[in-house]
Order: C-alpha cells, then sequence, then structure tokens
C-alpha cells in the first residue's frame, strides 16, 4: 500500500499490524529521507490518546488565561463530553459577539490527503454555522501575493506556468539565482509529491551548459555540481543589487528599448528613479556595493552579461520573507523586463526555482475535486501573519492592500493542522497575544508548542491511520492512501471530530452530507474523473485506482515558457493589469500613498538589517528551511534529531565571527536580541558570509517557563525574529530582517522538554 505526504510518496510496510517502515515509492528516483521516521512517531510519547481539556479552563470556565496557557495540566475527558464543550462554547460566542469572534485562519501543511485536508474541513464546519473570521495569504510569499499582481496581472497564475526545466536545459546560457537555488527545499510540494524533479531539472541545466550565479549569504544555498559563481550579498540588500543592474543597463544603452516600449509601461517614471532624478541618488554600480557589500565591477560585469546572453532571473520566496519584501520581486521583474527576455524560453523571471517541487516541472494539470467549504459570510480577514496584531489590539486599524480595516474581537481561536508557535515570528509575543482569547481549540496529533498552548485539545489521526486520495494539479501522480493501521488510542479524523461538534449543533447533515468520510473520498474521485474528462484526462474509476495504487497523469508533449504568449502577442494577450502590460511604475499602487511603497520599485533600508549593525546585536540571523523536516513536522523523528547538535537546532557561524566569540564547533551558544533568545548548537562555515548567522526553523518551541520572555532550550529561531509586516501594503512576515549576537554558554545547559508530554490532572473532586 502507498502513503502520500507533502515531503513524498513512500510504500507502507506493516508487520503485526504496526507499520514497520516506509519505502521510497518505486517511481520517485530522488526520495526524501524525511518520510521513513514517520514510522516511529505513531505511538511516539508526544502522541495524543484522548481528549483533553486545560484544567484551569474545565474548572473555571472561558475567558483570557492569565499567564495559563502552556503551565496548567490536562484534563482527559471522553468524546461525548468534548464534543459538548466545543459546541457550547462555538455557540455562546457566536451568540454573544457574532461569528467573527471566531479566529480559523488555521494556518498549515497538515496532510497531503484531498479529504482530510485539515483547514478544508474546519473551514466547511465553520461555514455551517455562520462562518469566521480568516486570514489572507501565505507566510511563504505574502508580499510576493500582493505585489506581483499589480505588476504582472496575477501570482498564482505565474507559479502554475513557470518556465520548465526543459527549456531551462535547452535555451538558457545564465541562471542567476537571487536567493540562491536550495534543492533541499524541493523535497516539498504542498498537496503531495509523487516523483520529486528539481534535482532531475538542475542536472540537465547544468549538463545542458548553462552557467549558475548564486546571490545569496550562503554558498550553499546553491549545490556545487553546477560550480556555480558565488556572489556574497549582505543579507536584505537584493533590491539595492537588482536597481543597480537596472541601472547599469539603462546607462550603457543595454536596456531593451523596443520590449520595454511594446510590453510594459511606466518605464519613464522608473527610470527618472534610476537615475536619481526622484531622490537625487543615482542607482549606480558603486552606490549598491555600499549596500550590498558587492564590489561595483562585480555588479556591472553581471549586468553586461546578463544582457550578452539568454537570463533567466530566479527570486526565491525567501526575498519576500524581509521588511520591504515586495521591492526585491519588483525590482527583478524590472530587471528581466529591461532585458527583454520575458516570454522567451529559458530566460524571463522565475519565482522560486527548487523552493518546491512543483516549480518547472511538466505536468498536465487537472483541476481534481476538493472538499466545498460553502459560504463563509463573515467578511472579517486579517494579513495572515498579523495574528498577534489582532490578539492584541482588536478594533484596531490596519492597512493593507490600499484600504484601512479593522481587527475583529477574536474570542475563539480554532485551528487544525498547523502550529503558530513554529511558523510565527516573535514568539514570545505570540505568547502573551495568545493568552488573550476566551478559548483555544486545537486539533492535532501530537503535543508540540500549539497543542501545549490550547484550552481543548483534540486528537486526530494521521495519513496513514485513514483512507485517502493524494493528488495535486502541480503533480503527476495520483496516489490511493490506504489505511494502514488503526488510530492510536481515541484519535479520530478531523472530519469525525467535526461531524460529532456539528452534531450536537444541530448541523450535522449540512456538515457530513449524509456521507461518511469513506463516501466523501470516493464522491471527490469521481467528481474528479469528471472534471479529468473535461481536459482529456480519462481518470480510472476507484476501486481500479485503488487496486493499482496509483495513476500517472502523462504531461504534455511541450510545455510553453511563462508568458509566452503574453511576448508574442499582447494585444491579444494581455495580462491583468490596468494597462495590460508589465507595470514598472503602477499608478493603482502609487495611489495608495504608502511612503515605503511607492509606485516603482524602490531601495528601502530595513530597520534592522547588517548594513547597520554596529550596536549591541552586530549579527544579521537568517532562518532557513529545514533539510530533515517539512517546518516543525516530525522533529521528534530520528532524521531531525539526528541534524541536532547536543540536542539542540544547529546556528551556523562564519569562522570570523566564532572566534571573535571564543566559540568552537559543537560549543552550546546563547542567541538572544531584545525581544528573546534561544539556545543552540555552533556549527562553524565557511561557506556562510561573515557578520551573518543561520539557523533551521522547525524546532519544537520550548521556553524555559510558561510566560512571555523565556529563553528557547531548543532553538527556535522566530523566538528572535520580528513580528512587523513587510510594508502597508502587504503586511506580509519581515523574518529575515533581524539582528543578534551569539556568546558561548557558560555552565550547564537545561534539559530539553519539547518532546515530553504535559502533565495531566484528575478532575476536581476526583471524577
Amino acid at each position: 500500500m502507498l502513503t502520500s505526504t507533502h515531503w513524498g510518496t513512500y510504500e507502507v510496510e506493516l508487520k503485526n499490524g504496526r507499520v514497520a517502515r516506509l519505502k521510497p515509492f518505486s517511481e520517485d528516483g530522488d526520495p526524501s529521507p524525511i518520510g521513513p521516521p514517520i514510522a516511529d512517531l505513531l505511538d511516539h510519547p508526544t502522541r495524543i490518546m484522548r481528549p483533553a481539556i486545560r484544567r484551569g479552563w474545565l474548572e473555571n470556565g472561558p475567558g483570557p488565561a492569565g499567564g495559563k496557557r502552556g503551565s496548567d495540566p490536562y484534563v482527559e475527558v471522553s468524546w461525548d463530553e468534548a464534543e459538548r464543550l466545543v459546541a457550547t462554547e462555538l455557540d455562546r460566542v457566536r451568540q454573544s459577539y457574532g461569528n467573527s469572534a471566531i479566529y480559523a485562519g488555521s494556518y498549515g501543511w497538515a496532510s497531503a490527503g484531498r479529504f482530510h485536508h485539515a483547514q478544508s474541513q474546519i473551514h466547511r464546519f465553520l461555514n455551517c454555522i455562520g462562518g469566521y473570521t480568516r486570514s489572507e495569504n501565505t507566510y511563504s510569499y505574502a508580499a510576493a501575493e500582493v505585489i506581483v499582481p499589480h505588476i504582472l496581472g496575477t501570482f498564482g497564475g505565474m507559479l502554475a506556468q513557470h518556465t520548465g526545466w526543459e527549456g531551462i536545459a535547452r535555451d538558457c546560457e545564465l541562471f542567476v539565482g537571487f536567493g540562491g537555488l536550495v534543492l533541499a527545499n524541493g523535497q516539498m510540494g504542498n498537496g503531495g509529491t509523487g516523483r520529486h524533479l528539481q534535482r532531475e531539472g538542475y542536472k540537465a541545466a547544468v549538463d545542458g551548459g548553462v552557467k549558475f550565479v548564486n546571490i545569496s549569504p550562503r554558498r550553499l544555498d546553491m549545490e556545487s555540481p553546477a560550480d556555480p559563481e558565488w556572489i556574497p550579498i549582505r543579507p536584505n540588500s537584493d533590491t539595492a543589487m537588482l536597481l543597480a543592474l537596472c541601472y547599469t543597463l539603462r546607462a550603457e544603452g543595454l536596456a531593451d528599448e523596443s520590449f520595454l516600449a511594446s510590453h510594459c509601461t511606466g518605464y519613464d517614471r522608473f527610470g527618472a528613479y534610476l537615475d536619481g532624478k526622484d531622490d537625487g541618488v543615482p542607482k549606480t554600480a558603486q552606490w549598491a556595493a555600499g549596500l550590498t557589500g558587492i564590489d561595483a565591477a562585480t555588479i556591472t560585469g553581471l549586468a553586461r552579461e546578463m544582457a550578452s546572453k539568454r537570463t533567466m532571473v530566479s527570486l526565491s520566496w525567501s526575498l519576500t520573507r524581509q521588511q520591504f519584501g515586495e521591492q526585491p520581486y519588483w525590482a527583478g521583474i524590472a530587471l528581466a523586463a529591461m532585458l527583454g527576455q520575458i516570454g522567451t524560453e529559458g530566460g524571463g523571471v522565475g519565482f522560486g526555482y527548487a523552493i518546491a517541487n512543483h516549480i518547472g516541472n511538466n505536468v498536465r494539470h487537472v483541476p481534481y475535486a476538493a472538499l466545498p467549504q460553502g459560504r463563509n459570510p463573515v467578511k472579517d480577514f486579517i494579513p495572515v501573519a498579523r495574528i498577534s496584531d489582532m490578539l492584541l489590539n482588536p478594533g484596531g486599524e490596519f492597512e493593507y492592500n490600499g484600504r484601512t480595516y479593522h481587527y475583529p474581537e477574536a474570542r475563539i481561536v480554532y485551528w487544525a493542522g498547523g502550529n503558530p508557535f513554529h511558523h510565527h515570528q516573535d514568539l514570545n509575543r505570540l505568547v502573551a497575544a495568545w493568552d488573550r482569547p476566551d478559548t483555544v481549540i486545537v486539533h492535532d496529533w501530537c503535543w508540540n508548542a500549539t497543542t501545549r498552548r490550547a484550552d481543548i485539545v483534540l486528537p486526530c489521526t494521521t495519513m496513514l491511520e485513514r483512507e485517502d486520495i493524494g493528488v495535486t494539479p502541480r503533480d503527476p501522480y495520483a496516489i490511493a492512501m490506504s489505511k494502514a493501521v488503526q488510530p492510536a488510542g481515541e484519535a479520530r479524523d478531523d472530519y469525525d471530530i467535526l461531524a460529532g461538534v456539528a452534531r450536537v449543533m444541530g448541523v450535522g447533515d449540512a456538515f457530513t452530507e449524509g456521507r461518511s468520510s469513506g463516501e466523501w473520498v470516493r464522491f471527490l474521485w469521481a467528481e474528479s474523473q469528471r472534471r479529468a474528462a473535461a481536459v482529456g484526462v480519462e481518470l480510472p474509476d476507484y476501486d481500479s485506482f485503488v487496486d493499482g495504487r496509483y495513476f500517472k497523469v502523462e504531461p504534455p508533449e511541450t510545455r510553453p515558457a511563462m508568458m509566452e504568449a503574453f511576448r508574442d502577442d499582447p494585444e491579444a494577450n494581455p495580462l491583468r493589469t490596468p494597462s495590460g502590460r508589465i507595470e514598472l511604475f503602477s499608478e493603482v499602487v502609487a495611489g495608495f500613498g504608502y511612503a515605503d511603497c511607492p509606485g516603482h520599485a524602490t531601495w528601502n533600508a530595513p530597520d534592522e538589517w547588517a548594513g547597520d549593525a554596529s550596536g549591541e546585536f552586530p549579527l544579521h540571523l537568517l532562518g532557513k528551511q529545514p533539510a530533515n523536516k517539512l517546518h516543525s513536522q516530525l522533529d521528534p523523528g530520528a532524521w531531525s534529531k539526528a541534524a541536532k547538535v547536543n540536542g539542540r537546532e544547529a546556528i551556523e557561524i562564519s569562522p570570523d565571527d566564532a572566534a571573535a566569540r571564543g566559540i568552537a564547533d559543537g560549543d552550546i551558544v546563547e542567541v538572544r536580541n531584545g525581544r528573546g533568545a534561544c539556545l543552540c548548537g555552533a556549527v562553524i562555515t565557511s561557506e556562510l558570509m561573515p557578520g551573518v548567522v543561520m539557523i533551521s526553523t522547525g524546532a519544537w518551541y520550548d521556553p524555559e517557563g510558561a510566560g512571555s520572555g523565556g529563553r528557547c532550550r531548543h532553538g527556535n529561531p522566530n523566538v528572535l525574529s520580528p513580528d512587523i509586516g513587510t510594508s502597508p501594503l502587504s503586511q506580509g512576515p519581515a523574518a529575515h530582517s533581524c539582528l543578534v549576537e551569539v556568546t558561548r554558554l557558560e555552565g550547564d545547559a537545561p534539559d530539553v522538554q519539547a518532546f515530553e508530554p504535559p502533565a495531566f490532572a484528575p478532575r476536581k473532586g476526583g471524577s
């Protein structure tokens, strides 16, 4: 039997009714090692076995927690009681405060299965009872999601039509990766991964003679088979580098004036900014050298080389996760437009090659069915990374994409399938904010940092304990996900959890439509058959699909370059922008009146960055996606633990910076700034430029003490990152604009307790 995950598909081997091991899918030539440790975690001590209620909430009722979330013991209860408590609290809040008082953005990557997708389940349920406050955008690339539609008309559409690796291998001569090309990130694919193709595509491009340039603070952000040229760049200065490349093209007559006239608008306004007519500062290579740490000759030389070759300008998603993270994308698109290669095979601009398995793969897009979520009548929303602001400032104003909104007063936080104490910034601030709502309800399978700070904890199944289908339009493989073992303890599918609460609330039929989970899976497959047929793909019937274990949708013979049709005929194939063209200057954005996000790409110095790091915190901290887990998933597993240093997340530091602080390889160090501190294990590496340190995200948050301000014993870098929006335009996360100091820990280090279950207590009175 098979199972599908975001990091790959695996063969499930059973022994004595237990999962013995997971083996790589036979079709996958580059399988991820992340998956196999799942087998050891199904009955791990962190597994949640029964519904549990925080004792203080159970005894005192709903209300702000007074610092008790994270320290109170839990009382295990029956499912009947848990369903009644959830239903009663939802009814109380929606009747007293309205459905906008229920926040259920519920951000996370819990399951690759199409039906048992936790966000779809919770949103469908809440829409059955009147709706909820939602979140907009993603932590991955919120700034791009908002700014790119103003420039190109769509962002999601561009991700779906990336120029393929085949075209890059055949026609590209120069691949310039701002933020690198990290193949470890390509292990992942939202919705599931059948066959990993990023390394294969990269190798084909290398074999085809493509020259790769890595513009990043870290040499290993682009792997060595390409023998890439490494241009170390000061973090957060990519926009300055991009603007200087644009200036050089303009000043030396290398810009494609014909393409700019026929396919773009606003070049005159953007050009005036490059020339310094707006602010008196020409954006020369010499100007950028002082900001980026890259000498001017390297910048001008690269601009000339880009103009002389078929060039792909690749922009990593990580560039968006800094203060003013909209600007690198706008400047990068402007650079590609000035080169005149947008829409060509192997040239133009790309957003996130190797950042996920589906980028640049040649697949036939099948519009698979998903669980219908219904209509949410609540209009309130927050930008996804503004959750602490919402909880700390109910009723407060916020700007977003040209409009002013107000934060709702969230009385309930309902989370299914995610861990905000992994992916949010300034975790000490989030701890304080998390204390504010009346009730926090969480579905999960393990006692991670979020479940340990919930009032009502509902144990759910893993992908190995339920039947599902693993499908996504971005991958050619449809996987029949068989139920391998029975659920641990009293764990239930999210669907069954919510169906039980729905029955208590009188909306059971509306939620289930009379179907069991197995019947829903069959229904979604049948609907997918119908949709696939409409695009010329014939899927097998469900029983044949299950018998065959998987089905491969053959790719199209050719894949057009991104924006090829627009390039060929911009009048017949206009972009969804006001002008129908690439907007190098946007009247719409200019009309918003944001000083830090005017109508064209612009340079703004971040509040915290290595260009101004002479004070108490002189090192620029960058967080990177972990190579040995997906976000915080499977952190207790053997593969993740093997990469830790003295039981903590590793921090990479340059030899110069380590020597200046008396730090040796393997030392436990304290990383700190004004927001918090964490303990990490030092890894000294010459692959990182001086002045920069790097910690992988994903270590389960493990503070000393339950309240705000405790040092994380385990090395979660989001204790240190700032909780600010990229700009008023997108309000995306700005985690990469972060300064710290690192010192060797003296004395004994405290034990890591992240993987220990919380305390349990009997109910008052012993009943």
